[in-house]
């Protein structure tokens, strides 16, 4: 594609960029089935996070990423960077982070769990931002290779949404944040995109070290920029480092020069190539017009954050890094993102059967090391399906949920079929109409043809429940080579939802003394629609999900502090509402809340 032979600083920057992770090799064509346009959809896949309107002037911006290979690596750390990581995201686009969610699935109750657990709760405790949902499941199979999925939502003004594109030649390039140092050297590549196995501890210098109080700053300083019409574009820096972030915003035709020896450092002799492709966390570039550049640098000095013009934008249609006045690495930037290798996925089916599970974690063991009311605007805690946000000054607000397949489950199009309906029956249980989805794709190594069929059939299962529901896949991430020592982690697509509550004083708040209690069966689709305007005159509706009836009870007993057992079955994915008076026809009534 050069024409030429790369150079060993190319040679790194083409390696981070074109790992499975950065790149989406075997994945970017099976992506394309997703529905991803729709009325309300501001900003879809392609950028940091999808936006979607909300009325009002108001949107909303939520991506659900992974971090799971480094969190087995290093769970505190790992786990802790992922959620730095996704409220980066959100923060790029110009939106205040609002609320966290986060997907766990271990072996068991082992340190691991544990200090993933005690890492989410550090970064978001800290950052100030409220984790108010998500699932926590056991299951050997992923014994190996955890899963930790995060998700963001963050809510910003409809017509300022910031994009990654840089904007504007002889605009500047503004380093802001942490200092940069070797932490994450490779952590797109040689973790994320590899499976794990013997001598995986060796890699724990690639998971990256996070800082939430810096990643405070950077959040309020990022949307200071914004508000203030400081920026052009605003990009984080995640995976593959600067090598990344500055690919991202070269690409269409645009072009960058990056200067490293301006960089801001934590040590000493570092080479060029290591400052491209550091992972180190808590770092943000932005595009700012020359004339502004005194005003940027007195808010991020307010701030406390190091920061240093780093380059400027140019119309070459290049990534060009210089060291030392020397030019140490010249690519085009459609190389290094839109012309990156797509390989087709070779598909083999297998046969599937459910798996035995064990048992389980209690949530509460979980949420409860979480802040969920911090920002003030949580009006429904975790605990039952999916938690409410308000929408200040308004009584308008969120329904958010995040949910994977049912345990056990090993089909893959049905996991993504159930996933998909799981958040969005979540989300309208609790007053919520489903407005759109973010899904995070784990899946083991797709060169194996039972895995790239896996992949590709829940890709369908997921476009299947998103075209019946009527609403778009606006964001999302693949995280592949989910192996150890050669065993995959089952088929595991993570669905969240967000979904608009019309009133947040007529979200159901549990079931009183008197009411009835019916279980509602029926086509799904149907009775998401009907489960979302009916909940004002619902004193309780919760999902049949896992454990079945007997457990559904349980938890809505729990949730309205009142007890009430039925003895009865229920299928997956029917529903338990509560109230005065219920017109669904497919009802069959379970007695009354004494």
């Amino acid at each position: 594609m050069l024409e030429r032979e790369p150079n060993h600083f190319e040679l790194a920057v083409f390696s981070l960029l074109w790992s499975e992770h950065c790149g989406y090799k075997h994945s970017a064509p099976l992506l394309k089935r997703l529905p991803s346009a729709g009325e309300r959809v501001l900003q879809g896949p392609g950028e940091n996070a999808g936006v979607i309107d909300l009325g009002d002037g108001e949107a909303v911006a939520f991506k659900v990423e992974s971090h799971n290979h480094p969190s087995a690596v290093e769970p505190f750390q790992g786990a802790a960077t992922g959620v730095g990581g996704i409220l980066r995201d959100i923060v790029a686009m110009g939106a205040r982070p609002v609320a966290l969610l986060d997907g766990l699935r271990f072996g068991g109750d082992g340190l691991g769990f544990r200090r993933a657990v005690a890492g989410i709760g550090h970064y978001g405790n800290c950052v100030g931002v409220p984790n108010v949902g998500g699932e926590a499941v056991f299951d050997e199979a992923y014994g190996g290779n955890c899963l930790v999925n995060a998700m963001c939502v963050g809510l910003l003004p409809a017509e300022r949404v910031t994009r990654a594109q840089a904007q504007g030649t002889g605009n500047a390039l503004v380093l802001f944040g942490a200092t940069t140092g070797r932490d994450g050297i490779g952590g797109a590549s040689v973790l994320a995109s590899q499976e794990l196995g013997e001598g995986s501890e060796e890699k724990r210098p690639s998971v990256q070290v996070g800082d939430p109080f810096t990643g405070k700053k950077l959040i309020e300083a990022s949307l200071e920029l914004v508000e203030s019409g400081l920026v052009e574009s605003l990009q984080d820096c995640g995976a593959a480092g600067l090598a990344s972030a500055l690919a991202e915003m070269a690409r269409g035709g645009a072009g960058v020069d990056v200067h490293l020896d301006r960089v801001p450092l934590r040590e000493e002799e570092m080479e060029a190539w290591e400052i491209m492709i550091s992972e180190s966390q808590e770092r943000m570039v932005a595009v700012c017009r020359p004339e502004l550049l005194d005003r940027v640098e007195a808010a991020l000095d307010r701030w406390e954050l190091h920061h240093a013009v780093i380059g400027e934008v140019t119309d070459t249609g290049e990534l060009r890094a210089f060291f030392e006045d020397e030019t140490v690495g010249e690519i085009p930037a459609d190389y290094l993102t839109d012309e990156c290798p797509r390989y087709h996925v070779d598909s083999v089916p297998r046969a599937v059967s459910p798996a035995p599970v064990g048992p389980q974690p209690r949530a509460e063991e979980v949420f409860e090391q979480y802040d969920q009311l911090v920002q003030s605007r949580t009006i429904r805690r975790p605990g039952l399906d999916a938690a409410v946000l308000q929408l200040r000054p308004s009584w308008r607000g969120l329904a958010v949920s995040l949910d994977g397949p049912p345990l056990g489950c090993r089909d893959p199009r049905e996991a993504g079929r159930a996933a998909v309906l799981d958040a969005a029956r979540n989300v309208a249980c609790a007053g919520g109409e489903p407005l759109a989805l973010t899904d995070c794709l784990n899946f083991g190594n797709p060169e194996k043809a039972e895995i790239g069929w896996e992949l590709a059939e829940a890709i369908e299962g997921i476009a299947e429940a998103a075209e019946a529901l009527g609403i778009p896949v606006v964001s999302g991430n693949v995280s592949l080579y989910n192996e150890t020592d050669g065993r995959a982690i089952p088929p595991t697509p993570v669905v969240g939802c967000v979904g608009l509550v019309r009133d947040v004083r007529e979200v159901p708040r549990g079931w009183k003394p008197g009411d009835k209690a019916w279980l509602l069966e029926g086509d799904e689709v149907e009775l998401i629609s009907w489960l979302w305007q009916a909940a004002p005159r619902l004193s309780l509706a919760h999902d049949v999900s896992d454990g079945g009836l007997a457990e559904a009870l349980a938890e809505a007993s729990a949730f309205s502090g009142h007890d009430f057992t039925a003895e009865a079955e229920a299928p997956y994915g029917s529903v338990v509402v509560a109230g005065t008076e219920c017109d669904w026809p497919r009802r069959r009534e379970l007695g009354v809340i004494v």
